[in-house]
C-alpha cells in the first residue's frame, strides 16, 4: 500500500522555526548561497540549538505511540538547499525528533507543497511563505524568530494559545470596530450574540487538535485558551461561537485591551498566535509566538506601509 498521511494531523514547519538558525541566516540572507551551504556542511556534526516551535513539535510528536497508527506528522518545509537540510535532519535525530519527510527548495517559496501533504499548519519565519499559505487556506503563522522558549513546566500537556478575531473568527467583527471605533464594536457583538462568528483561518486547526485530544494518550493532552482582546458584553457572541462549532477551549481570557503577555507567561503556552504584530511582539517577550497575517487589521498595515514606501513624485 502507498505511504499517506490520512487521519493525521500534519504539520509542515521551515528549518528556522523548529531551530536556531539565527546566526547562519544572517549568510543566507546575503544572498552567499553557497558560503551558507558550506557552513551548515561544516556544522553537519554541530547539533542545531532548538528553535521557537521546537517545544510545540516535540510534545506534538509524542502523541505517537508504538502500538498505534501515527496521530502527528511532521514535515520540513524549507528554503534551504538539500545539503543544508542534511543538518536539519541530523539534528532532529539528535533530540530524538522522529522527522523522517522533508520538501527543501533551495530559495524558491515552498507553500505550494502544503496542498499534496494535506497540512493542518505551517510555521515559518518567512512572512511571504505565510501569507501564501494563508491565501490558499492553510493555517499558517511566522515566528518570532528571537521569541521566549516555552516553559519545561508542562511535558505531558501541549499547550496552545489563539486570539480570537481574525484567528480562530473570521475578521468580521474587527472591521465594525477599525470603521465605528469601540461603542459600535460592542453594540454590534451585544445584539449579534446569539449569532455565530465566521471561521477564521485557524478553526480547522482548533478542531484538528480537538480530534488528537479525543484520541490521544493517556500521557500526553492538549490545552487550549482564548487570548483576547474582547470585554464585556462581546464575550457572550465569542463563547456562543464556539459552542456552536462543538469546540471547547479550557481557558478563556477576555483582556479588554490590556497587553497580552502577561497572561500568557502565565498560562506557559508552547505557542500563542496573533494577528496584530503588536500583540505578538509583547508576547514574543515572554512565550513562542507567531504573526497570522490575516483580516482587516493585515490589509490596513500592509496599505500605511505601501503608501510610505511610494517615492514622492
Amino acid at each position: 500500500m502507498p505511504a499517506t498521511l490520512d487521519g493525521q494531523l500534519v504539520v509542515a514547519i521551515s528549518s528556522r522555526a523548529l531551530f536556531d538558525f539565527e546566526e547562519e541566516n544572517l549568510l543566507f540572507e546575503s544572498a552567499d548561497d553557497r558560503a551558507y551551504m558550506q557552513l551548515q556542511l561544516d556544522r553537519l556534526d554541530q547539533p542545531a540549538r532548538p528553535g521557537v516551535a521546537f517545544s510545540l513539535v516535540r510534545k506534538l510528536l509524542a502523541f505517537n505511540t508504538p502500538d498505534q497508527p501515527p496521530r502527528v506528522e511532521v514535515v520540513i518545509l524549507s528554503r534551504n538547499d538539500p545539503v543544508s537540510g542534511m543538518r536539519v535532519f541530523r539534528s532532529a535525530q539528535h533530540f530524538g525528533l522522529p522527522i523522517q519527510r522533508g520538501v527543501f527548495t533551495r530559495g524558491a517559496s515552498p507553500y505550494r507543497y502544503l496542498k499534496p501533504l494535506h497540512a493542518n499548519l505551517f510555521l515559518s519565519a518567512n512572512e511571504a511563505d505565510v501569507r501564501s499559505a494563508l491565501e490558499a487556506g492553510v493555517p499558517a503563522a511566522r515566528v518570532a524568530p528571537n521569541a521566549a522558549r516555552a516553559s519545561a513546566e508542562h511535558p505531558n500537556e501541549v499547550r496552545i494559545a489563539f486570539d480570537g478575531d481574525a484567528v480562530l473568527f473570521s475578521d468580521e467583527s474587527e472591521r465594525i470596530f477599525q470603521s465605528g471605533g469601540l461603542d459600535a464594536f460592542q453594540r454590534n457583538e451585544a445584539d449579534l450574540a446569539a449569532k455565530p462568528l465566521a471561521a477564521g483561518p485557524f478553526k480547522p486547526l482548533l478542531e484538528a487538535l480537538q480530534k488528537l485530544q479525543q484520541a490521544g494518550t493517556e500521557r500526553m493532552h492538549i490545552r487550549t485558551a482564548l487570548v483576547t482582546a474582547r470585554s464585556a458584553p462581546a464575550h457572550e457572541r465569542a463563547i456562543r461561537t464556539l459552542m456552536d462549532w462543538h469546540i471547547e477551549v479550557d481557558e478563556a481570557m477576555f483582556l479588554g485591551g490590556l497587553p497580552k503577555g502577561e497572561f500568557l507567561r502565565e498560562f506557559e503556552p508552547d505557542f500563542f498566535f496573533d494577528d496584530q504584530t503588536r500583540h505578538v511582539e509583547h508576547a514574543a517577550n515572554h512565550v513562542p509566538a507567531g504573526h497570522v497575517a490575516a483580516g482587516v487589521t493585515n490589509l490596513l498595515d500592509a496599505a500605511a506601509a505601501a503608501a510610505t514606501a511610494a517615492p514622492v513624485r
